[in-house]
């Protein structure tokens, strides 16, 4: 979500050796970006045009998905700590179970192992979020590549020693770069357009983009080369940066817009009221600016999307009225926003494309935005990034619903 907390420790190595950057002048030409036809193609979920496809089914797959961080009251991962192992999981697994949830969008990069015994008893799937320092001076330096390219190669080690890479969708390499830094990268290497790795290759690209080729090329191979088979891969973005950039409120200008088609499939944070959504022109079918972002967003790819996050925040006000939309909702109108969210997505031009869409998040999260360190004893007022659960956090840390909205969830994500 906006300015998504930093998590400050972080695990570190190299970049594998035979992964060049290819120095090139900007031409102007269109963005290329394409995988090895040498690279092996995942077990389970591959994607196939626009689709993904469950090869175990032999049939595409429609994610609805939440996603899932369960740190609770008392708990935060500023300081390095895991989420609770107990029995939290068992209450929220069948909470999302009973919403016809069949996809988790995990957060933490370490969960502990009663969680995954719990999946077990599941007919879920989830996808590893792995997260990077989103504000970084310059994401194409060695030092930051070598240290990130560690926190990736740790995340893909959890999967295998404690976690369940059958059930294992997607990795995703970072989430929401930051505008600033963004533009910091481009500024110092202007020559860098093009990077032909072992498995990524792409070309007329951004410096920033450049240095996310490297990143998922380096998980690839490491996860090929140590466990001998690999899942697919993103990176998540958000509409403030691209990729869709004929919009006036875009946060970096056309020439440093990020189009996060870099791995197998696209995937985006598509908020209602983000920068680059609320410009956009109607829909073709409901009308709304969602539903036009949308069908451009499907218009400039043919790989599958999978929106990462949409959700609003039910803070008791919008303590922020430069971000309209930003906090403030009541929790009585979002069943309705919910559902046309949805049925934007079902019916957009393009709309086979898409093959998922996950509202943030299952509960509220009180240690966000981790202003001191006795953040998470209290849920914050004048904090939206605490308020965006389906759930609010109860007595003895057990979830309430708010009002309908689980209800709604469970009723859309049970239609075709």
């Amino acid at each position: 979500m906006f300015c998504r907390i930093l998590l400050v420790l972080f695990l570190w190595a190299v970049i594998p050796p035979g992964t060049d950057t290819v120095v090139a002048k900007s031409s102007g030409k269109a963005k290329t970006s394409a995988i090895a036809s040498t690279t092996p193609a995942p077990k389970r979920f591959v994607t196939q045009g626009s689709n993904v496809v469950d090869l175990q089914k032999n049939t595409p797959v429609f994610f609805r998905a939440i996603g899932y961080s369960p740190y609770l009251p008392n708990e935060t991962p500023l300081y390095g700590a895991p989420p609770g192992d107990d029995d939290r999981y068992t209450e929220h697994l069948g909470l999302m179970e009973d919403m016809a949830v069949n996809y988790l969008h995990v957060f933490p990069m370490m969960m502990p192992p009663k969680f995954f015994a719990a999946l077990d008893k599941t007919n879920l799937l989830y996808g590893q979020d792995i997260w990077i320092w989103a504000y970084e001076e310059d994401f194409l330096a060695e030092a930051f590549l070598a240290k990130t390219m560690e926190n990736i190669k740790a995340a893909i080690d959890h999967v295998y020693t404690v976690g369940r890479p059958d059930r294992l969708v997607l990795f995703s390499v970072g989430d929401e770069l930051q505008a600033d830094a963004v533009l910091r990268t481009d500024a110092r290497h202007p020559e860098v357009r093009s990077y032909k790795g072992k498995h990524i290759q792409v070309s007329n690209r951004t410096p920033t983009e450049i240095a996310l080729a490297r990143l998922i090329d380096g998980a690839m191979e490491y996860e090929l080369s140590r466990y001998g088979r690999r899942h697919l891969y993103c990176h998540t973005s958000w509409t403030h940066i691209g990729p869709v950039t004929d919009r006036p409120d875009l946060e970096v200008p056309t020439e440093n817009a990020l189009n996060p088609d870099l791995g197998d499939l696209v995937c985006l944070n598509v908020y209602t009221y983000a920068r680059g959504v609320r410009t956009s022109p109607p829909g073709s079918v409901t009308g709304t600016s969602y539903q036009g972002y949308l069908e451009e967003l499907a218009a400039g790819t043919d790989k599958p999307i999978f929106v990462t996050q949409v959700g609003l925040s039910t803070s008791p006000f919008e303590p922020k009225p430069w971000v309209p939309g930003f906090g403030g909702h009541k929790v009585e109108d979002v069943p309705k926003a919910f559902s046309a969210i949805w049925q934007d997505i079902r019916t957009a031009k393009g709309k086979e494309k898409f093959c998922g869409i996950s509202f943030f998040e299952l509960q509220d999260e009180w240690w966000k935005s981790g202003e001191d360190p006795t953040d998470s004893s209290r849920h914050e007022r004048q904090d939206p990034e605490e308020w965006f659960g389906l759930y609010e956090v109860g007595a003895k840390n057990r979830l309430v619903p708010k009002g309908k909205i689980p209800d709604t969830i469970r009723k859309l994500y049970s239609m075709p």
